[in-house]
């Protein structure tokens, strides 16, 4: 128990399965002596520790038989960070102050994180010692401009020093990566085989989504396995020159992944956090050329050129001061991209662009030939007008499919995405011309649908903006995996008319 009390006490572990999503957890009886003989009382933290694995965790009180006094049980991730079993006995102890956690409280009163001060902050986040509420005090500190540049780049750092970091033995190593906010977004399953199948590096860790309808990493898991260690994501790698693969298996900027649990539920705005979030993971995974594409609109995560503007050059910047090349460029963020938003519906989509199919979404497959062509480009491949014809012809020709189907083949084979038994059209109730459409709540009618849980919910848009549609015209079709999400999903858009705006001719 390094590093903890000395008083330790023990009990036997009962497995309940209760997911808490990231959060570690024990669960003790309310008469259980050690929470009498330390004081332990609903959320107090803990050290525990097992099979020489010890962790932070929060505790919650059982007052039902659920658990005897004698027994123990953990959540899901606590389980599983602790490699534990059925039965294992645990050792219990209070753990020592939180000393970091000064340097959160100076930045609440005003002062500016030093170098040393965030290394300290981050590095106890990425092992686990930080409770929920100690890691909204840190992402309230960090809100809306509060980060300076010099903060923004050390926050980086720190970020990156906290995991383990990737290195390759061929260069460069290129990436793309979206802000975000912006439904059925899906290039970077285009991107990659294109770029790939050129001959570049592109080893491409993704997320999962946490509070929209679905993350690439979700959509591409309805095509081919995600799940990959980092030995395996290396020989994909090796051996076709990129992955799309899920980065939670691999610890790349572990503090990261803590901090986009509990900042995406409070909703707060933190561009310095951001920016360091996204340079972080690209630097981790040994990446040296980054071109980051920021969606602007109304319902976007940017909302105006202003806005865009400041983040691009602080992107711009604290890549620069990391050692990494990078390019933010505008695009589109007034309506969805393609016509799939959920993991299988966006993944029909991509599926067919890379096939070449006359009804893919062109507005999909135009964004991502331009931002293949901003790649190849950024890394000397070519001219800005040569690398999009590249792009292009690569996508033509079907070398980008096939490298996708390799890829695929390489994580642990292709499969065709699920489809939805259950969906509900919404219609125009005027003719006229689509002349907005709300991404926030078209996402969320998305969710309420199933997405990004059920793979097959979700929803695929039928009107885009300046169409011209007619009255009982569909604009949308809501689809889900049980009935009774559907019907969420139907009770939220009745209440929600203008989700898509028509106006009458």
């Amino acid at each position: 128990m390094n590093g903890y009390s000395t008083t330790v006490h023990k009990l036997r572990l009962h497995r309940l399965g209760i997911d808490t999503y990231q959060e570690a957890v024990i669960y003790m009886h309310r008469e259980c002596h050690i929470c009498r003989a330390e004081g332990f009382e609903s959320q107090s933290r803990i050290a525990v520790s097992c099979n020489g694995n010890t962790i932070i965790a929060t505790l919650n009180v059982v007052t039902t038989d659920l658990l005897s006094p004698r027994e123990a049980a953990l959540s899901e991730t606590a389980w599983r960070l602790l490699g534990a079993h059925e039965g294992d006995e645990v050792t219990l102890a209070h753990p020592l102050p939180l000393e970091s956690l000064a340097h959160v409280r100076a930045k609440i009163y005003g002062r500016a994180f030093e170098a040393r001060a965030l290394r300290a902050v981050v590095n106890d986040i990425a092992n686990g010692l930080y409770s929920d509420i100690e890691l909204s005090a840190f992402v309230t500190a960090c809100a809306a401009d509060r980060l300076n540049l010099e903060e923004t780049i050390a926050l980086t750092q720190a970020m990156v020093e906290a995991g383990d970091r990737l290195t390759w033995s061929r260069a460069p190593i290129v990436d793309k990566h979206c802000v975000g906010g912006l439904p059925g977004n899906r290039t970077t399953l285009i991107v990659v085989p294109i770029v790939t199948a050129l001959g570049l590096t592109m080893p491409k860790t993704s997320s999962r989504a946490i509070t929209s309808p679905s993350g690439t990493a979700d959509c591409m898991e309805t095509l081919a396995p995600v799940t990959l260690d980092v030995a395996a994501m290396r020989n994909v790698v090796e051996r076709e020159g990129g992955c799309i693969v899920w980065g939670g298996t691999a610890r790349l900027s572990p503090a990261d992944d803590v901090l986009i649990r509990v900042e995406r539920p409070l909703d707060l705005d933190s561009e310095g956090q951001m920016v360091a979030s996204v340079l972080s993971k690209k630097l981790a995974a040994g990446s040296s050329h980054v071109i980051i594409d920021i969606p602007v609109g109304a319902t976007a995560k940017v909302r105006t050129s202003i806005a865009a503007d400041r983040l691009k050059e602080r992107l711009t910047q604290v890549g620069r001061a990391v050692g990494l090349v990078v390019r933010a460029v505008y695009s589109d963020g007034s309506q969805p991209v393609g016509r799939g938003i959920g993991p299988a519906l966006e993944a029909r989509d991509v599926l067919s662009v890379l096939r070449g199919e006359s009804g893919a979404p062109q507005d999909l497959r135009e964004r991502a030939i331009s931002l293949a062509a901003e790649v190849l480009e950024l890394v000397g491949r070519a001219t800005a007008h040569d690398a999009r014809l590249l792009a292009q012809a690569t996508l033509d020709d079907g070398r980008a499919w096939r490298k996708f189907q390799a890829i695929a083949q390489a994580q642990g084979g292709l499969r065709e995405p699920p489809v939805a038994p259950h969906t509900y059209t919404v219609t125009a109730g005027n003719a006229g011309q689509v002349t907005t459409i709300d991404n926030r709540r078209l996402a969320r009618a998305a969710k309420l649908a199933g997405a990004p849980r059920d793979a097959a919910a979700g929803i695929v848009l039928h009107a885009r903006l300046q169409t011209a549609v007619e009255r009982g015209d569909p604009l949308y079709t809501l689809h889900a995996e049980s009935r009774g999400e559907l019907d969420y999903a139907i009770a939220y858009v009745n209440g929600q008319a203008d989700i898509v705006s028509v106006q009458r001719s």
